[in-house]
Formats: structure tokens, C-alpha cells, sequence
């Protein structure tokens, strides 16, 4: 139904209350959890090895000859200072190594993929494979940081960029390796599949810090914190306007901080995953949980993202104290299908201030309307203190399956100042609804006359 101004108003059991408070003990403790990265006091200026900071000299020799010193000394800092440094080939990080960038340098990466082989193995929209190295790489790491307020460029705009046409043969066969279980060692890709690199990615690693920095321009997903835990992203910038720049991307991901980040990205800003389909739910032991999101600046396709590729499950996720600074096509967005399996549950939103959006509060478990024989299971969801200027398509939506429904969502304190579409909800059970305003707040009735 249409409604233009409706107002909701729902006034639950006294248990509501008591269910719907923010779980402010358990983000603390897994803030608490969290280690940061220690690193040895060896330091290293890249300028010393024979970088130049000139925008043109490839300084990639500098940059692999820091990693080795590092490595030779059980860990350090790379430092990089003021200037431009070209870098034709990824940087792969070992243990114990804080990469610096301080304030006026900038680390530009080539957009010549052969530069990204030898292929490493990596992940690519939920399937584990073989391709491209992404162009900041850590793999089974401890102790790994990229702080400072510099630049990491990835040249994202045109070669790769150009990539995204190509892409669908290669996309199609790394998902019919995911439902044929084909053994990970024949999973290559690279040249001639057109499938994208992620711009930084951890993968396997543990204690891990991004902090400061700006990220601009990415080949694919900005930062890929895959399989990875005890991670704390905060002060990160971002101005990351290509195809698939999602800003951050727990996957399979354990005990994550972020906060005080500024996105502005061309796709999600925040996305959750745990793998997609088959293989998703074959890991179903490593789940993406315990994520806290707090204090950021929301700009680009959506903000907080659930899925789609989830089938390894979410749980415990904490949301608190954002707000948008522009336009976002859906402000919150839990997303599965029927291909997917695995569960979503747990989810805690709280304090969010949204400006123009098409959806506000968005939940889906048939997202496309793909799949069959795998439905999802979402259940306790709570959203508070979430305001928003205006929704040009709809406020709120729930969309389970009759039998699947999603189950114990509460809503509390919401208000949509205008609208086209007030609620969709369908196929679920428990929906609770406390101080919920859609459209103009109606006041006081009208008199006969």
C-alpha cells in the first residue's frame, strides 16, 4: 500500500523495553578483546633504500627491501615520507611491521594487472580462489598495521575499471566451483577472467590496526578483512567512487572495532559477508560475529550492509552513533537469498541519523528474488533512535518466506519524516513496534464540525 503520511504508533508489552536496550556490556567487551598491534623499535625509511618520491621511479625494490629488513629484525616500522611513490607490483606484508605513511605521501599503485602475478590465493565475492594479489596483501600475519595520514591510490579508474565488463565468464566460473566443491588447488583465475583485485586485503591475520589514512580510487573492495580477527579501523577516509568500492568488508571476520571512519564510497560503505553459497556453509564454524560500528560518517551506495554472501552466518553486530552526510540509496541493509543458507541474527542498531534515502530500513531474505532450497535465517533484530529526512521509495521493509518467516524484530524510537511507501512486512512473526513515526506525526484528532 501507498500511504503518504501514516503515522505508527505501537505501544508494546512491558518486556519491549528490556529487549530492545543496546547490549552496551557485551560491546565492551569485545572492544576489551581487541589487541593492538605491538611492533619492534627498528625503523626504516624508504628514502634510505633509494625510493623517490617523485610520482614516476618505480619504488617497489625499496618497498620489498623494507619488508625483508623488517622481517630480518623480527618486525619494525616502514616509514614513508612526503612525496609520490609509484609502485609497479603489490606490497605483501610479513608479521610484526607497521607500514606509516606520514602526512603528504601518497603510495600510487600501478594499473598494468600483469604487475599482480605471480596469483595468490585470496577470495573473490565469497569464493576462495587463485588471482590477482591484491595490491596491499597479508596473508597468516600477526602484529600488521597501515597507520599515518597519508594516501594509498590504487588507480582504479581505467584499466580496472575496464575490467568490469569482462568480468561475468570469470564471476560464473568461480561460482560453479563453489557448488561443485572443486578442489581449491584448480581454482585459477587471473588473466583472461577479469576478475578484479581488492585493493587491501588481511587475510588470515590476527591484531590488526588501519588507522588515519586516506583511501581513494580502488581497483574492487577497499579493505578486505577476511578470516582475519581482533581488528580496530578507525580516522580512515575515504573518496572511492569506482565500481564494487565497498569501504570495509568483514569476511568470516572476529572481534572488529571500527569507528571514526568518513566514507565515501561508489558502493557499501560497510558490507559483512561469510562466504557465499556451498562453501559459505561448509564454514559455518567461523562466522562473521562481534563486529562494533560506532562514530562514522555515512556517504555512497548504502551504509551498513548484512550480505548478501552470508552463508557462513552473522552474528553480533553492534551499530551505534552514525550519520549519514549525503545521499544513500538504503541507510540499513540485511540482505540474503534463497541460494544462501546460513543465518543473520543478533543485530543491534542504535542512534542513527539519516538525511535522503530510497530505503531506510531494509530487510530481505530474497534479495533479487535468486535461489532456491536454502532460505536464510534472520531473527532478533533491534533498531532505535533511528531518524531519517526523507525515503523517496520506502520506510521500512521486512520480506521473509511463509516458511521462513524472519522472526522477533523490534523497532523503537524510529521516525521517517517523508515517504512514498510507509511498510512492507511480510512473511514475519513478532515484529514489535514502539514510537514508530512514518510521515507526519499526527496530533491531537479533529473536532466534529
Amino acid at each position: 500500500m501507498n500511504f503518504k503520511y501514516l503515522l505508527i504508533l505501537l505501544i508494546s508489552c512491558s518486556s519491549f523495553a528490556q529487549k530492545a536496550e543496546f547490549p552496551t556490556a557485551e560491546v565492551d567487551a569485545i572492544v576489551n578483546r581487541i589487541q593492538l598491534p605491538v611492533f619492534p623499535s627498528f625503523q626504516i625509511n624508504i628514502l634510505e633504500l633509494g625510493a623517490k618520491g617523485d610520482s614516476v621511479t618505480n619504488t617497489k625494490l625499496a618497498f620489498d627491501k623494507a619488508m625483508a629488513l623488517c622481517k630480518k629484525n623480527k618486525g619494525g616500522t616502514i616509514i614513508v615520507p612526503k612525496g609520490i611513490y609509484k609502485l609497479n607490483g603489490p606490497i605483501h606484508f610479513v608479521s610484526n611491521v607497521n607500514l606509516r605513511l606520514e602526512k603528504g605521501a601518497k603510495i600510487k599503485f600501478s594499473d598494468n594487472p600483469k604487475d599482480y602475478l605471480p596469483m595468490v590465493l585470496t577470495s573473490w565475492e565469497g569464493t576462495m580462489l587463485y588471482n590477482y594479489s591484491p595490491l596491499i596483501y597479508a596473508y597468516e600475519c600477526t602484529n600488521i598495521a597501515i597507520t599515518g595520514e597519508g594516501t594509498i591510490d590504487g588507480e582504479g579508474g581505467k584499466v580496472w575499471k575496464s575490467f568490469k565488463a569482462k568480468e561475468t565468464e570469470g564471476k560464473n566460473r568461480s561460482r560453479e566451483m563453489n557448488h561443485n566443491a572443486v578442489a581449491l588447488k584448480d581454482r585459477k583465475f587471473g588473466e583472461g577472467f577479469f576478475l578484479r583485485p581488492q585493493m587491501i586485503q588481511f587475510f588470515n591475520c590476527k591484531n590488526i590496526l588501519v588507522e588515519n589514512i586516506h583511501i581513494e580510487n580502488a581497483p574492487f573492495w577497499c579493505l578486505h578483512l577476511l578470516k582475519s580477527e581482533s581488528i580496530t579501523v578507525r580516522g580512515v577516509h575515504y573518496k572511492s567512487l569506482n565500481y564494487n568500492n565497498d569501504g570495509i568488508d568483514p569476511e568470516y571476520a572476529k572481534d572488529v572495532l571500527i569507528e571514526n571512519v568518513t566514507f565515501d564510497n561508489g558502493d557499501d560503505n560497510i558490507a559483512i559477508k561469510a562466504g557465499r553459497d556451498h562453501e559459505g556453509r561448509a564454514n559455518s564454524v567461523t562466522p562473521s560475529e562481534n563486529i562494533v560500528i560506532r562514530n562514522c560518517n555515512f556517504k555512497g551506495l548504502h551504509g551498513v550492509v548484512l550480505g548478501s554472501e552470508m552463508s557462513g552466518g552473522i552474528q553480533n553486530v553492534y551499530v551505534e552513533n552514525c550519520k549519514a552526510v549525503g545521499y544513500l540509496k538504503r541507510g540499513i541493509y540485511i540482505k540474503t537469498n534463497a541460494d544462501r543458507g546460513g543465518f543473520i541474527k543478533n543485530i543491534h542498531v542504535r542512534n542513527i541519523q539519516l538525511d535522503e534515502v530510497e530505503d531506510c530500513l531494509y530487510i530481505t531474505a530474497n534479495y533479487h528474488g535468486e535461489g532456491k532450497g536454502f532460505q536464510s535465517d534472520i531473527s532478533n533484530i533491534h533498531f532505535s533512535a533511528i531518524t531519517c529526512n526523507k525515503a523517496t521509495e520506502s520506510g521500512i521493509v521486512i520480506q521473509g518466506f511463509p516458511e521462513k518467516k524472519i522472526r522477533n524484530v523490534f523497532l523503537n524510537n524510529i521516525e521517517i519524516k517523508e515517504v512514498k511507501n510507509a511498510l512492507s512486512n511480510e512473511n514475519a512473526e513478532n515484529v514489535i513496534m514502539s514510537d514508530v513515526f512514518i510521515g507526519k506525526r499526527a496530533t491531537v484528532p479533529s473536532a466534529a464540525k
